[in-house]
């Protein structure tokens, strides 16, 4: 049979609001820290100590295990996080120089347009003030 004393204290017992976050992070740990706790884990000599550090950062195995890979591998980047996403595709090496081809081939269109406007330039006038224009060898 439980009392009202029972009950106060199953109550007390039982926190009143529960936080619970909408969505789990991805953890990033920082290469100094990899460093760090690979050091102290390869200081522990006794039984059971590798096991109380992971506990106490609250890693995993795993973690031990990757990044002492990376560490043998001599990936000192790779203890880094590494970019995500897709590789970055090699610059051409012709790129630069088509550029400037294109740059300065559409320079030379323009200085021919000019030119195509000024050689046009007399026939319009001439049409404008209804002169005949003398043909190649003729004086006017």
């Amino acid at each position: 049979m439980t009392t009202q004393h029972d009950v106060a204290i199953l109550r007390s017992a039982v926190p009143e609001e529960v936080e619970v976050v909408a969505k789990a992070s991805r953890r990033r740990f920082t290469a100094e820290y990899k460093r760090q706790i690979l050091r102290e884990a390869d200081a522990c000599t006794e039984p059971g100590a590798i096991g109380a550090l992971l506990r106490r950062e609250g890693l995993y195995s795993s973690h031990l295990t990757t990044w002492r890979a990376q560490r043998e591998r001599g990936e000192l980047a790779g203890l880094t996080p590494k970019k995500r996403g897709p590789a970055p595709k090699p610059q051409n090496p012709l790129a630069g120089k088509v550029a400037a081809l294109e740059r300065a081939l559409s320079r030379e269109k323009a200085r021919a347009d000019r030119a195509e406007a000024l050689v046009d330039l007399p026939k319009k006038v001439a049409a404008l003030l209804e002169t005949p224009l003398p043909r190649n060898g003729e004086k006017p």
